[in-house]
């Protein structure tokens, strides 16, 4: 699976364009009086106005030998969110090492070097390592139910979790992080984890599926 467009809310669309223009040095992909678009690798990361948006949970993949690099970079342009000491997060059962920050609207962002994909380079770490978003959170009330409809209509299985607090749905380069909001905050900050309504655009290796997360409901549209 691949997220090939992810369309998000903000209600701070000045300040999010400076941080992802600016702070990230992204480049704007388009602009109008209500939404910013970037390229990010092989996906479209689109920000819309919305009064009333909440954060979310967002991951980048990186290649698979840049932690260091990435945490270098990024320490030069915002705060690391660490877990206890750490500012590199080893995920020994993913075979994965993240490094977590908050953009402008306090959405939990994380780079994630995996593995298990083997997407080594030699190239100095830039804007350019940002090679796809490959997780976007699903706060909702009944895991089980996101599974099943993601299952049945794109065949779609587990990565790793299950039904109970936190299940992450389809592949290394791109996941459904699917948490019970009422069991679990997001990691590594505890925040509280709002059903944040988002659109996205997923490839599989069957058909593009595009679906809409509106009041706790993930639908295939």
């Amino acid at each position: 699976m691949q997220i090939t467009e992810l369309i998000v809310y903000t209600s701070n669309l000045k300040t999010q364009k400076e941080f992802y223009c600016n702070t990230l040095n992204i480049p704007l992909n388009s602009e109008s009086e209500d939404h910013i678009e970037f390229v990010i690798g092989n996906s479209v990361l689109t920000f819309k106005y919305k009064s009333d948006s909440k954060p979310y949970h967002i991951a980048i993949n990186i290649p698979s030998n840049k932690e260091y690099e990435a945490l270098a970079w990024l320490k030069e342009r915002v705060i690391i969110l660490k877990y206890f000491d750490e500012e590199i997060i080893d995920f020994i059962n993913w075979n994965a090492k993240s490094i977590y920050f908050y953009d402008a609207d306090k959405n939990i962002i994380e780079f994630i070097a995996r593995k298990n994909l083997k997407t080594d380079t030699s190239v100095t770490f830039g804007v350019d390592s940002f090679l796809e978003i490959s997780e976007i959170g699903v706060p909702v009330n009944h895991i089980s139910q996101v599974y099943n409809s993601l299952h049945d209509t794109c065949d779609l299985g587990v990565y790793f979790g299950n039904f109970d607090k936190f299940c992450a749905i389809g592949g290394e380069r791109g996941l459904f992080i699917v948490i019970d909001k009422n069991n679990k905050n997001w990691f590594p900050t505890n925040d509280k984890a709002f059903a944040s309504e988002f659109k996205v655009n997923i490839l599989t290796s069957k058909q593009q599926y595009s679906m809409d997360f509106s009041k706790g409901v993930l639908t295939i549209v």
